[in-house]
Parts: structure tokens; sequence; C-alpha cells
């Protein structure tokens, strides 16, 4: 019996260590993948004047509801979010019990929907307007992990806790080192919101809107939690010449520059024969403009002639302007042409104003994408009459067409024969 028994648990004893040793690393490649999946956190300003009716003939509480509920239908599955409350619970006139009044609403994790957006659907406009320590909070919520880390900020004031200054707490953040973004989004801002707001975004290398539609905050919390998905690109400083000659030559890649106002500013691109450049500019305003304006992006030889353009206009309802462009290049018949590249030049024009009294210098911050890449095989370029393969589709559709009708017909006389002779 004892001779049987050993041989059964050095059985057990090895098939226990293989089943061990298949199920760490998947256990580690779990953690690992939750470590660095990317994070969120929506920071919502419930102060009382979220009571005001002037968005869309709803209350600005009521906007943003109906918002984060299509924002968390969204939402992608890798992304943990959060949400975190201003202003939601202390309705006294205590300047000190109302600047602690942030509270995490739904904390930062797997999301669930139904969870999230009833707990959403319980706030009601309340109190103070406690930015900065919401800032603060809200980074601390986000503590942990390798992902992206990113803070989206909704709110329609200043901050009301002075002497605590949410553009320091912004800078605070940063300084930390651990790669935390936070976007701002004002709304119905006035001039000085809009300052506050675009100083606490700049801090950290985020982006300032301005909201006065339902539509437009729904859009750009899309954006925004749709971006800390995407794989983490560090934009490269460049700067731009005044003419092409001068221009910098670019790869593939994301930059940022500068550009002042009534100016333009130029770079180079080398595309090779059967490549496709796509390229796209989208240029912020971090200080007060008027309100009508354009972004103007072109490629052009370097002979001056234009090859293809892109361009946008804004009526003053958002800070940032886009456009973007793509130009095939065809393939070359002579193999001495075929590792020519051609060099294509890019021109980034806006038509932004400052307001009276504002600076003007620095320019305005400016975000260009370049993206080379092979084009579309031969297969698929345009052929006779410019229909491309779609001729060919068009001809069948005739013929069978003509053969359907041919057919018909012939079996309409013949029903009409066969009850004539009945």
């Amino acid at each position: 019996m004892i001779t049987r028994q050993r041989p059964a648990a050095g059985v057990w004893a090895l098939l226990a260590a293989l089943a061990a040793g298949i199920a760490l690393p998947s256990t580690a490649l779990a953690d690992e993948t939750t470590a660095a999946a990317p994070k969120v956190n929506l920071v919502l300003d419930v102060s009382g004047s979220m009571r005001a009716r002037d968005i869309d003939g709803q209350s600005r509480m009521a906007a943003a509801k109906q918002a984060f509920n299509e924002v968390l239908d969204a939402t992608p599955e890798d992304v943990r979010l959060g949400i975190r409350t201003l202003g939601a619970n202390y309705p006294g006139d205590d300047q000190k019990r109302g600047c602690k009044d942030t509270a995490q609403l739904y904390p930062v994790g797997p999301l669930d929907r139904t969870e999230a957006k009833a707990a959403v659907a319980t706030l009601t406009p309340t109190g103070w307007t406690p930015i900065g320590p919401a800032l603060l909070a809200a980074a601390d919520d986000l503590d942990g992990g390798t992902g992206s880390k990113r803070i989206v900020l909704i709110s329609d004031g200043e901050d009301t806790c002075a002497p605590l200054d949410p553009c320091e707490v912004a800078r605070e953040i940063a300084a930390k080192g651990i790669g935390l973004t936070i976007d701002t989004l004002g709304l119905v801002p006035n001039t000085r919101m809009r300052q506050q707001l675009s100083c606490i975004a700049e801090a950290t290398g985020g982006t300032y809107t301005s909201v006065e539609h339902t539509d437009e905050l729904t859009d750009r919390v899309n954006q925004l939690v749709d971006r800390a998905a995407d794989p983490v690109v560090t934009p490269v400083a460049v700067e731009g010449a005044e003419r092409c000659a001068e221009a910098p030559v670019l790869k593939s890649g994301l930059y940022t520059d500068r550009e002042e106002f009534g100016r333009q500013r130029w770079y180079r691109v080398e595309v090779l024969p059967g490549q496709e450049l796509r390229a796209s500019v989208s240029v912020s305003a971090d200080r007060d403009v008027n309100p009508a304006y354009g972004v103007l992006l072109r490629a052009v030889t370097v002979k001056g002639r234009e090859i293809v353009r892109g361009e946008a206009a804004g009526n003053g309802r958002t800070d940032v302007i886009s456009t973007g462009l793509r130009h095939p290049k065809r393939e070359s018949d002579d193999d001495e042409d075929a590792s020519v590249a051609e060099t294509v030049c890019l021109q980034v024009t806006h038509s932004f104003s400052a307001a009276s009294g504002v600076q003007t210098t620095p320019g305005l911050p400016l975000e260009l994408t370049v993206d080379v890449v092979d084009g579309p095989s031969p297969s698929h370029d345009v052929a006779s009459f410019g229909l491309g393969r779609g001729w060919w589709l068009l001809g069948a559709l005739v013929l069978a067409g003509f053969v359907a009708g041919l057919l018909w017909g012939w079996l309409s006389r013949w029903r009409v024969a066969v009850w004539r002779t009945n």
C-alpha cells in the first residue's frame, strides 16, 4: 500500500507544480496589463452656479449629466474611469468648510456604467468652487500604475478658495513628474474663468476648451477619454521657418511650435514615389482672441506650386481649430526615379487676432502631425473616366440590367400569348 501511494503523491505534486508554473505567468501578465491601463478622472463642478439655465434651454447641471451619460456609454473598455465632484455637498456660507467640499463620486477603476450613471443622477448644484483642492485629490485618485493619467475638469466658474491658486496646484502636479495631464472645459465662460482654466491646462500640457452647447461638451469629453486610451506620444518641439527653403525637414511624428499673429510657418517633408503624405495641424488660443478666425494648411512644391490644401474656420465657440490634408505621390515609371524623394513644403497660416490689450507674444501654440505611409496599391488607382475599378462594376450593372429587361419583356409577351389562347 505504501509503495503504491508514493508514486501517486509524487504525480500530484508534479501536476501541482506544473499548474503553478503555468498560472504564474498568466497572473503576472494580467497584473501587468492592469498596471498599464489608462486612467481618467472626470472632475465636475457641482457648485450653486450650475443651476443657471443657459445651455440649450436647460441648466448647466442638466447638460453636464446628459453629456456624462453619453460619455459613460462610449468609454473604451480598457480605460479605468472615475468621477470626482467639487461643491456637491456643503450648501452653507462657511468658506473653510466649503473649500473642503470635494468627494469621489465613483472610484477610478473598471467601469460599471449603470452604477456610474446612477451616481451622476443624484447630483444637485450646491456649494462652493474648490478647484485647487479638487485637483489635488483627483491626482491622488490616479496614483499608481504605469499607464497614462488624465484629469478632465468641467467647471462654470473660477476657484473660490483663494489663496490656494489652482494654477499653482497644476504646476505642483506637473513638477511631480508623474505624467498626468489636466484638460479643462469652461461652461459659458467669462474672461477671468478662461484665463484660470487655460493656465491650469497649460501647466500640464493639457488643453482648454470653451463650451456653450451640450453636444460640444459631450464630443470634447469623449475625445479626451479616447485620447487617454491612445498610445502616449511625446510631441517634439520644432521651430518652423519663414520660407520653405529654410524650413526644418520633418519625418513622421507629432510636433509642437508657436506661430505669431499675422505670420506663417514652413516645414519640409520628403515623400518617395508610391508614398502618401498625411498632415494635420491644430492651433489653439491660449489667450483672449477676436471671435472670427481660421487656419490654413497648404502643401506646395519647392517652386511654389500648390498641391493640396486644408482649411477650417471658427466663430469663437471653441479655442482649438484643426484641419488636415492628404497628398499621394504616384509610383515612378523610371527605375532611376523610384528612389528620388519629392520635397513637399507645408505652410501653416492662421487668422487669429488678439483682443484689445492682449499680448501678442509668444505666438499661439500649434500641434502638427506628419505621417508618411505607403500609398494605395496600383490596383486602387483611378482608371478610365475617373471611376477606377467602379467603371467595371458600372458596366456589369448596365449589362445585367439590359439582360434582365430582355427577359422580362419576353416573359410578358409569353404570358399575354398564353392568356389570349385560353
